[in-house]
């Protein structure tokens, strides 16, 4: 892996929906660059057609509608999640260990992350203690989730990374338990009454990821 002083990370965003078996193993490629040094990290900002993944983590009694939509196990952390249109994925396929130094460290600021971005938008993202990803509602029984996290490692570069919630139909959530929550839902930007596009929460992101982890360039 490339030792030297890191480069500007890459910002790339696809506008056509990408299907997941395609962004999996374009990632895999990716990190593999990343980690022989050819290549520098890089951020994808996508979407995903209608489909559920499962993380290492994903319980089989989690899956309410198996029928619903596709179901892909995937290598990240975490459950049952639901992607789809209308929701900003943002694959971070970054060297851990160099800027962060353990994983903990990275996801927390993967959160940070969110939660300036939420902010651009006058939404309080939050953290739940003992749980992974942004939420909003200041007490425990009107707590939404608006972002999941869910991350992989291949000698400390990062794949997979956030599903931030700007208006996807959240009926799709209804086929699994998202993230093993049973205590709390789903929320949106748009269920927020923050109507903006995913134009305007690409801006935000980069804006809030170059203030927290450095400058980035055009893929």
């Amino acid at each position: 892996m490339d030792t030297g002083p890191p480069r500007p990370i890459e910002w790339m965003v696809d506008r056509a929906p990408m299907p997941y078996e395609a962004a999996c193993a374009a990632m895999a490629e990716r990190v593999a660059a990343i980690v022989a040094g050819t290549a520098p990290e890089l951020v994808w900002l996508l979407e995903h057609p209608p489909l559920y993944t499962a993380g290492t983590s994903a319980k089989p009694e989690d899956l309410i509608a198996p029928m619903q939509l596709p179901v892909h196990r995937t290598g990240r952390g975490g459950q049952y999640t639901y992607h789809g249109p209308g929701q900003r994925v943002a694959y971070v396929m970054l060297d851990v260990k160099r800027r962060f130094g353990d994983v903990r460290a990275f996801v927390a600021a993967l959160e940070d992350w969110i939660i300036d971005t939420l902010a651009a938008f006058d939404v309080r993202g939050e953290r739940w203690q003992g749980r992974v990803g942004v939420w909003v509602g200041p007490e425990p029984e009107s707590r939404a989730k608006i972002a999941a996290i869910g991350v992989r490692l291949s000698r400390w570069v990062s794949s997979h990374g956030i599903a931030l919630n700007v208006a996807p139909d959240l009926t799709r959530y209804a086929g699994i338990v998202p993230c093993g929550i049973r205590d709390a839902g789903i929320t949106s930007l748009a269920a927020l009454g923050r109507n903006v596009s995913l134009d305007e929460v690409d801006g935000a992101l980069r804006a809030a990821f170059e203030r927290r982890f450095g400058a980035t360039e055009r893929g």
